[in-house]
């Protein structure tokens, strides 16, 4: 059983970074005791990769982990396999991660599985070269993933397209697929480097929705009823945490990573406080 570390995935920073820079960013992450962090939708600069090697001497902070695309994404910052190649590596050594991830399947492979198959093709091509200078490449799961073809999962397609290339497996989207996220996990031993946590939360309907009820608006009240799934901080939703962070290290997981894509409301500081102290209290101190 590997001794995984538990990170924070950097997308719920990207404001912070925003304003007050990578360094003092991670040290606010540092300080509540987090030690490792997925880089995500944040611009890799000179100002921020020389902050991220600032985080590393001075913090000792972990960067897990990469993010690239094989293509340029579409509304977010980031750098794509085909064009930023060598940058990308560089950068890798420079910060000494051996992990890359792909976010996200791009929006027009998802259009048929013919492209889906493309797309896995081209990312093994790519990590084939990758591993000539000792980095992995890892592919995140959504929910999109979970849709069937001829009775295999999209996410069985990409792997069985993809040799060379491991998983990033997100729990929340797993269970959003309708799948079991430590079934999942074990599914996928041995090919999965990082794991996402992420909670699943079934939130309460909005006044709104009551007030729409009053008003007759009967198909607006079960839209707001169809959508209450929620994001939620690790201990505070439905998944069985308790249980997945030992299959992801019995998978051999090298990183568990917080993340949360809405907050409701909350400051990420408030969310990755109460994700750290769940954790703690399910027994886990010593993976930070």
């Amino acid at each position: 059983m590997s001794m995984a570390k538990i990170g924070v995935q950097a997308m719920m920073l990207r404001e912070s970074f925003a304003e007050a820079g990578a360094f003092e960013t991670l040290r606010k992450v540092n300080a509540i005791g987090y030690n490792a962090v997925e880089i995500s939708q944040i611009e890799m600069n000179e100002a921020n990769v020389s902050e991220l090697e600032k985080s590393r001497t001075e913090l000792g902070i972990d960067i897990a982990a990469l993010s690239v695309a094989v293509e340029k994404p579409v509304g977010r910052p980031g750098e794509s396999l085909r064009d930023d190649f060598a940058k990308i590596v560089d950068d890798a050594k420079r910060l000494d991660s051996k992990l890359l991830r792909i976010g996200m399947l791009p929006f027009s492979a998802m259009s048929s599985i013919e492209a889906v198959i493309d797309f896995a093709k081209e990312a093994n091509g790519y990590a084939e070269q990758l591993a000539e200078h000792g980095i992995g490449l890892y592919y995140h799961n959504h929910h999109i993933e979970f849709a069937k073809f001829g009775g295999k999962y999209m996410l069985d397609i990409i792997a069985d397209n993809s040799a060379a290339m491991g998983m990033e497996l997100d729990v929340h989207w797993v269970q959003r697929g309708g799948l079991d996220p430590v079934r999942t996990i074990e599914k996928y031993a041995g090919r999965t480097a990082m794991v996402h946590l992420k909670d699943y939360r079934i939130g309460a309907l909005a006044p709104e929705a009551f007030g729409k009820l009053e008003t007759g608006d009967i198909a607006g009240f079960m839209a707001e009823f169809k959508d209450v799934v929620q994001f939620a901080e690790v201990g505070e939703g439905n998944l069985d945490f308790a249980s997945i962070v030992p299959a992801a290290q019995a998978a051999g997981a090298q990183y568990m990573l917080v993340e949360q894509d809405e907050l409701y409301g909350r400051t990420v500081w408030d969310a990755l406080q109460t994700s750290y102290d769940n954790l703690i209290g399910l027994g886990f101190k010593d993976l930070f």
